[in-house]
């Protein structure tokens, strides 16, 4: 199978700026989210998580990000679809994306793709 046709997921690990309202992030999240399904530019999102650092199975001494969100796509293309999306929005104030990213802060993505 090629690269282009298999799974591919971003995980973000990032933390909430401060005095930023949970609520209003979930709502912005959600949008996001929305967003990219109507567009076809996910296959899938996972809710929004917390980070379990105090267990010895979380080694990561590096990140100290407290939040994680998995995006997933059903390829590569999708996936970079995707990026082109965002970054072609970005610029403007109706944006989903700038509209959870701005409450964010340090944050980190990593991307993989699943094998066969």
């Amino acid at each position: 199978m090629s690269d282009a046709t298999q799974t591919h997921h971003m995980i973000s690990v990032f933390d909430l700026k401060p005095g930023e309202d949970e609520a209003a992030f979930h709502a912005a999240y959600e949008a996001f989210v929305a967003d990219l399904r109507a567009a076809s530019l996910i296959s899938g999102a996972g809710p929004l998580g917390w980070r379990v650092d105090d267990t010895p199975m979380d080694t990561d001494t590096q990140r100290h990000q407290r939040r994680v969100s998995i995006l997933s796509f059903a390829s590569r293309t999708q996936m970079d679809a995707a990026y082109a999306h965002i970054e072609a929005r970005r610029r403007t104030a109706s944006d989903s994306h700038l509209g959870m990213y701005r409450r964010v802060t340090d944050a980190v993505f990593l991307c993989w793709r699943q094998p066969g």
